[in-house]
């Protein structure tokens, strides 16, 4: 009898966990377990993924502004380039370890673009490099850096307008880059949802890619 109902539990137990619905958290929202950025969703994460992983660090609250605002144009790439250098990594904590944005190839003194709608908040030093921060409004900022500021603090951009020049100080001298990194709320969060699907650089055979 025992026998029975242990296998009846079993049985009972299995039948439970076969009816759960299944829900995937973004695994770029697991601190130690960053992916290639290809892999990261960049379209609306339904209901259920927004209710479990929002209590992650920034792991939706990108997606969950977008879905709370009154659906505003994609964010614009700050250069001419949609290649990610290096993705969003969320920390562990507010003032964990992490990668607070992404990283986009640009050289020293490509043109830098506003990614929105809004108003220099700051344009200046900040640790000895130096940035460009944009307020778009509705808790959403924008920050830009390595950037050479060409405009100062409460001027009016629009989307694509210039707002400086890459400088140095983000990325290894061997791979410049401007970084763009996005807050709700004054959190950081992964701009990555708010732009336009990202290009992937295509890797050739090293006999093709010799010529």
């Amino acid at each position: 009898m025992l026998a029975w109902r242990v296998s009846a539990r079993a049985r009972l137990v299995l039948a439970m966990v076969v009816m759960l619905p299944v829900v995937a958290l973004p695994v770029r929202a697991l601190p130690g377990h960053a992916l290639p950025v290809r892999a990261l969703p960049t379209t609306a994460l339904s209901a259920s993924v927004l209710a479990v992983s929002g209590a992650l660090p920034g792991a939706t609250s990108a997606h969950a502004w977008l879905a709370d605002t009154e659906a505003p144009a994609r964010w614009s790439w700050p250069t001419s380039s949609r290649v990610v250098l290096r993705p969003w990594e969320a920390p562990a904590t507010d003032y964990g370890p992490g990668h607070r944005g992404l990283d986009v190839p640009a050289g020293p003194g490509t043109p830098v673009t506003a990614p929105s709608d809004g108003t220099v908040a700051f344009a200046g030093q900040v640790g000895g490099r130096p940035v460009v921060t944009i307020d778009h409004g509705g808790g959403l900022v924008s920050t830009l850096d390595p950037v050479l500021p060409s405009v100062s603090a409460g001027t009016l951009v629009r989307r694509g307008d210039p707002v400086g020049t890459v400088g140095s100080g983000h990325c290894p001298v061997a791979e410049p880059c401007v970084h763009l990194g996005a807050r709700v709320d004054g959190r950081y969060v992964d701009p990555l949802p708010l732009l336009s699907r990202p290009a992937w650089p295509v890797l050739l055979p090293e006999s093709q890619a010799r010529g």
